[in-house]
């Protein structure tokens, strides 16, 4: 932004911070030691001064926001990272619960565009069978809450404004297919099943749902969630580091990117890689 871009964010969120927490430009002066005349200059819509960076400091604490939030470094006034254990959070204090934060995320997303990296593959494409078989022992989440929340997903795939990328790697989605490390116990019935729900979805989906798989021996990513400009969440297992901060998207976002650019597999040829592993398992269990 240019500096009469960023002149007219902060004044937006000063006077936002002011008239939430009810304090006067007179109050506000006072607490952070500038006389009213030169309060009046920075919320003056003629005027593209800033504060210096010790008043803008002082504001900040006296409104209770993050300085970067004020100067338009961040999305929301909230912290630029938390961490949400999802047994704590659902157990200690009467909250929703970690997949009431992951809708409520992806509703506020609406119109934006959200890519997903899954620590297996994204729920929306799963059978209630993988489902069950995959958190049937799991200490985080149920399997039944699982369903749900696969139900909810792709009810929001469907939906005309969603925009959705999805990112792999086309060795963990063989190795679904083949029952290979954690579904060597899936029976393989089960696994075409998946197989033939995932060619089902990925084309009636498409374009709005978009899969690409990369070669995992190229790239490497952990689990992590971008939810348009406003947020971002990388599962670490339990529990979620959350940005909300403006660069920390952007760095997520250009990894995100990094890893569509590495596909090996772009969108239009997932169903037909698809088929191949079915054709595949279907000679293996002959």
């Amino acid at each position: 932004m240019d500096r009469r871009e960023t002149g007219r964010l902060f004044r937006d969120r000063l006077r936002q911070a002011m008239a939430e927490t009810g304090m006067s430009q007179s109050a506000l002066a006072r607490r952070v030691g500038v006389d009213r005349s030169t309060m009046s200059q920075l919320l003056s819509e003629d005027s593209d001064r800033l504060p210096r960076a010790d008043t803008a400091a002082a504001m900040a604490v006296a409104l209770q926001v993050s300085l970067d939030w004020l100067l338009g470094l961040r999305q929301e006034p909230e912290p630029g990272a938390n961490i949400l254990d999802q047994t704590v959070e659902i157990a200690a204090s009467g909250h929703p619960g970690v997949d009431g934060l992951l809708q409520r995320w992806h509703e506020e997303a609406a119109g934006y565009k959200i890519r997903y990296v899954p620590s297996t593959i994204a729920d929306l494409l799963k059978t209630d069978q993988v489902i069950d078989y995959e958190f049937r022992s799991f200490a985080a989440a149920r399997p039944e809450d699982v369903r749900a929340r696969a139900a909810d997903r792709l009810a929001y795939s469907r939906l005309p404004e969603t925009d959705i990328e999805v990112c792999n790697t086309v060795q963990a989605i063989r190795g679904l297919a083949l029952g290979e490390d954690i579904w060597s116990g899936l029976a393989v019935e089960h696994r075409i099943a998946q197989l033939q729900r995932m060619i089902h979805l990925v084309e009636e989906l498409y374009p709005t749902f978009r899969w690409f798989l990369y070669d995992g021996l190229q790239r490497y990513t952990v689990p992590f969630t971008i939810f348009g400009p406003r947020r971002a969440a990388i599962y670490i297992g339990q529990m979620y580091f959350v940005f909300q901060t403006t660069e920390h998207i952007r760095v997520l976002t250009r990894h995100f990117d990094d890893l569509i650019r590495a596909a090996v597999v772009q969108p239009t040829d997932v169903g037909a890689f698809l088929r191949g592993l079915l054709r595949e398992l279907g000679k293996a269990a002959a």
